[in-house]
């Protein structure tokens, strides 16, 4: 089979250790069978230009194997509804087209890698039904993946976009829309600070201006023949313009 650059053997009846087909092969379906083991821990070194795997619906166990981060040309990766433990790898990095990830109905434990919001193509992951644990990280992809569908039945997750806050030892950490009410509060503390300020550079501006006449004589005096010079223009130029408005009528 080395020729082969798809292989679609989904929903049927295959058991035993999952197969490792050519390096030839870019899309490899293998879902809903009665596949058992872990997932071969060189898939990466052995099937370097896979861009879709999906091996979801088997009894496959064990970790996800590291050298699974070097498909680089992976774009889909569905390996849910399996017996998978052992924590998410931290090489999400390495592969940046990644479209969909789909790591649910599992027995994966740990935190999230934040490396996971480094994927800028990331549009589907789906993380729901483990025993992922920690504060769900924020920025950079993780921003656009807020339908709390993703992350629940996680019982110790915690953080937007699910409803349960998080903690540490000196009590509660309001997170998601909790934040965002406080820095509601802390814009209304700010705002009689804004009119105070304001209030105070009127008054420095103004006592700038009015104490440098009041102080200085001559500036004073110039201050004064500079206001009547503009008036007598300003009504020298309304004269004028009214004189030309009537000669034309």
């Amino acid at each position: 089979f080395s020729y082969l650059a798809n292989v679609d053997l989904s929903s049927n009846l295959f058991d035993g250790p999952l197969p490792l087909w050519s390096s030839n092969v870019s899309t490899l379906y293998l879902r809903d069978n009665l596949f058992s083991g872990p997932i071969p821990p060189n898939i990466g070194e052995a099937m370097p230009i896979l861009t879709d795997l999906d091996i979801s619906w088997n009894s496959l166990n064990g970790s996800i194997p590291l050298s699974m981060g070097n498909l680089q040309a992976l774009m889909t990766l569905v390996i849910s509804n399996n017996h998978l433990s052992g924590e998410i790898p931290q090489f999400w990095n390495k592969m940046p087209s990644l479209y969909i990830v789909d790591m649910s109905n599992n027995s994966l434990p740990g935190t999230i890698p934040r490396s996971l919001g480094s994927l800028m193509t990331l549009r589907f992951l789906v993380l729901s039904n483990n025993n992922l644990s920690g504060k769900i990280p924020t920025g950079n992809q993780f921003q656009t993946l807020i339908d709390p569908s993703i992350y629940q039945g996680n019982l110790a997750l915690c953080g937007f976009p699910l409803t349960n806050e998080c903690h540490d030892n000196n009590g509660t950490i309001p997170t998601g829309k909790g934040e965002d009410k406080d820095d509601e509060d802390g814009d209304d503390s700010e705002l009689p600070w804004f009119f105070v300020s304001m209030g105070l550079g009127f008054i420095i501006g103004l006592w700038g201006v009015c104490g440098t006449l009041v102080i200085k004589k001559s500036w004073r005096y110039a201050y004064f023949r500079f206001v009547n010079k503009m008036k007598d223009r300003l009504l020298l130029a309304v004269a004028l313009n009214v004189a030309r408005l009537t000669r034309k009528v």
